[in-house]
């Protein structure tokens, strides 16, 4: 079967565009154009982080591009410093502002903290959303206890989980407790950060296709129901990254990827920055 080309929210209306644009390795002085590339390319869902420093350049690239706000799905975090209530309530403001924009459609807790409990940071989260600052909220870098507490004590119901994932890292229990909660599971570092490029598998299979390495990784991860948001500030890549929706893997391929996987596959992993470890 074909992937979809956006995933329904299965806790309220709206639907995420199933391959994303992220920012995150474009911190600093990032360019608007290459929002404006990559809006030109079909992406319509653009994910950006207080903690990047990106967001400013992707408000002013949405305005360039022409799209309407409305066609546009903008992710942006809050960093795990301003989770306490007053600081998360701040942090969303310097968002919106510095996209100058009037609401986020999905608005994430970036890292939980080993400081702040969740019992104060998802009612901050979840005010967000009730005074329409937010239209979605969601978690990423969550393990699987932290990702249940979640879910249990917010206010108001999450709709995305946010982590990294690529056939290097296996992240089998993860997605199978996010679709336990009906959550989207929205992958980054989906490319492994360049890892993946030089991987024979990888390689025989794209050579096989007629595609790039990049392409058949985005693929593995759309034909499992998961939304990658690829990175690149070349705008002939940029495109390449999107032009996967017309050809599937075979589970022979897929399963062939997926015995990939290995034991220091991890590429995002700050010591002490998720309470209780990755597993």
């Amino acid at each position: 079967m074909n992937a979809p080309a956006s995933l329904p929210f299965s806790t309220e209306s709206g639907a995420l565009p199933i391959v994303g644009f992220g920012t995150s390795p474009l911190t600093g002085g990032m360019s608007p154009d290459i929002v404006v590339a990559a809006l030109k390319a079909g992406y319509r869902h653009i994910d950006t982080g207080r903690k990047y420093g990106t967001e400013a350049a992707v408000g002013d690239g949405m305005r360039k591009s022409g799209v309407p706000r409305q066609d546009i799905f903008l992710t942006t975090k809050v960093s795990h410093e301003h989770l306490a209530p007053g600081d998360f309530a701040r942090s969303v403001d310097a968002s919106l502002a510095a996209l100058k924009l009037d609401y986020i459609d999905l608005l994430l807790i970036h890292w939980p903290s080993p400081d702040i409990d969740l019992s104060e940071t998802m009612p901050a989260l979840a005010k967000a959303k009730q005074q329409g600052k937010a239209r979605h909220i969601g978690v990423a870098n969550f393990n699987i206890p932290l990702l249940d507490k979640a879910v249990e004590i917010c206010p108001e119901p999450l709709v995305a989980l946010q982590a990294e994932y690529h056939p290097y890292l296996d992240q089998t229990k993860l997605l199978a407790a996010a679709r336990r909660h009906q959550l989207v599971f929205i992958a980054y570092c989906p490319l492994g950060r360049g890892r993946l490029f030089d991987d024979p598998v990888l390689n025989a299979i794209a050579k096989a296709r007629g595609r790039s390495v990049a392409q058949i990784a985005l693929r593995w991860l759309m034909q499992q129901n998961v939304a990658p948001i690829p990175f690149s500030s070349n705008p002939q890549r940029i495109a390449d990254n999107f032009n996967v929706f017309d050809f599937e893997l075979s589970d022979d391929e897929m399963a062939r990827i997926a015995a990939l996987k290995r034991a220091d596959g991890r590429v995002a992993n700050p010591v002490g920055r998720v309470p209780g470890g990755w597993d």
